[in-house]
C-alpha cells in the first residue's frame, strides 16, 4: 500500500482552468485561510517567464483560479531588478496572524529567496530580498525558537552541492547562524540534490519536513518526495531521514510534461483527523494532491532511517 495515496481526479488544476493565458500550473504554495484553502501556483507565461496565481477551494480537491494574478515580476525599486525574469515557486507559512510568502526570484544575477506577506490573499506586501545568489526551495517554520524565526533553504555550492541549510533572524530581515544540516546521500534515490518542500509541519515527535531529492538517470533527472522528522525545541537537530522516498512520477501527467519525471511539493495542510495533503507539481505542468498519514511519515523517519550528513 502506497504511503502517499494519489486523489483519484488528479491533476486537480490545469493551464485549461486558468482565465489568462498560461502553458503550465505548478510547484503551488497550500494553506487554509477562513476554512478555505488557498493555492498560489506557479505558472510559466507563454514567454517562459514565470508568474504566481491563486485558487480557492471549500475541500482542498476541486479549486477555482482567480480572475488576476497574485504576484507578478515587481516594476521598480529594488524588487525589480531581481524579479525581471519572474518569479516562481511560492511557500506559505502562517505565524503571528499573518501568511509569510517565500518565493524565489529570478533575473541576470541569478535566483534569490524573495519575502513577501499578506493578511486577507487580496493585497501582497513584499517585505525583502533574504537571500544571495543562487538560493532556492525556502522555508519558515511557522513558529519561532528563542525568539528567532526560523528557515530552511537549499544553496548552490560545488563544495557541498544542493544541501539543506537552516538559518535564524530576529526581524526577517537579516538572517545569520547558519548551519548545514542535511546531504544528500551516495547512490541514493536523492544523491544528486535534495531542497525543502513545504513548511515543516509540528507533530508530537517533532518536526516533519516533506523534501524532495533528485536522482540522475540514463534518462535523465528523477524528482521525488521524502521526509525528514526534526527536533522540536531545536530544529537544526535532525531525529531521523526517511531511507525510502514517499512518492515518484509514476502517474502519465507526472511522467510527461513540461519537465519529465517530476513530483514537486511546497505545500502540505495538515488535517484535524491525523492526515495530511501533500500538493505537488506534476512534471511542472499541473497540479496534484494526495493524502498520507502524518503518524506513518514520522515513523519513516525514526524506524527505516538513513543519516542526515
Amino acid at each position: 500500500m502506497p504511503i502517499v495515496k494519489r486523489y483519484t481526479r488528479n491533476p486537480v488544476l490545469t493551464n485549461r482552468q486558468v482565465p489568462y493565458p498560461v502553458a503550465t500550473i505548478h510547484n503551488a504554495g497550500v494553506t487554509k485561510f477562513k476554512n478555505k484553502y488557498i493555492m498560489l501556483f506557479r505558472s510559466h507565461l507563454l514567454n517562459g517567464r514565470s508568474i504566481i496565481g491563486l485558487a480557492e477551494s471549500k475541500d482542498g480537491y476541486d479549486f477555482k483560479v482567480s480572475a488576476e494574478p497574485f504576484l507578478t515580476p515587481a516594476v521598480d525599486g529594488i524588487f525589480k531588478i531581481y524579479e525581471e525574469y519572474g518569479v516562481e515557486d511560492p511557500r506559505i507559512t502562517f505565524i503571528e496572524n499573518e501568511y509569510l510568502i517565500t518565493y524565489s526570484a529570478y533575473s541576470r544575477f541569478g535566483v534569490r529567496t524573495g519575502l513577501a506577506k499578506t493578511i486577507d490573499f487580496k493585497s501582497v506586501q513584499r517585505l525583502s530580498i533574504i537571500t544571495e545568489a543562487d538560493y532556492r526551495n525556502t522555508v519558515i517554520f511557522p513558529e519561532k525558537f528563542n525568539g528567532l524565526y526560523a528557515r530552511l533553504d537549499r544553496p548552490h555550492s560545488e563544495i557541498c552541492p544542493w544541501s539543506i541549510w537552516i538559518s535564524y533572524s530576529p526581524d526577517l530581515k537579516y538572517w545569520g547562524e547558519s548551519k548545514l544540516i542535511m546531504k544528500p546521500l551516495e547512490y541514493h534515490w536523492d544523491e544528486m540534490k535534495i531542497g525543502p518542500g513545504a513548511p515543516p509541519i509540528k507533530t508530537g515527535r517533532g518536526w516533519l519536513n516533506i523534501y524532495h531529492g533528485v536522482f540522475q538517470t540514463m534518462g535523465g533527472s528523477v524528482y521525488r518526495l521524502g521526509v525528514a522528522l526534526h527536533d522540536l525545541t531545536d530544529p537544526s537537530v535532525i531525529i531521523g531521514v526517511g531511507d525510502n522516498w514517499i512518492l515518484q512520477p509514476e502517474e502519465a501527467y507526472e511522467l510527461t510534461g513540461y519537465v519529465h519525471n517530476v513530483v514537486f511539493s511546497c505545500g502540505a495542510v495538515p488535517e484535524d483527523d491525523g492526515t495530511v495533503k501533500i500538493y505537488w507539481g506534476g512534471a511542472d505542468t499541473v497540479m496534484c494532491v494526495g493524502t498520507a498519514q502524518i503518524d506513518d511519515l514520522v515513523d519513516l523517519c525514526i524506524h527505516n532511517s538513513r543519516r542526515a550528513l
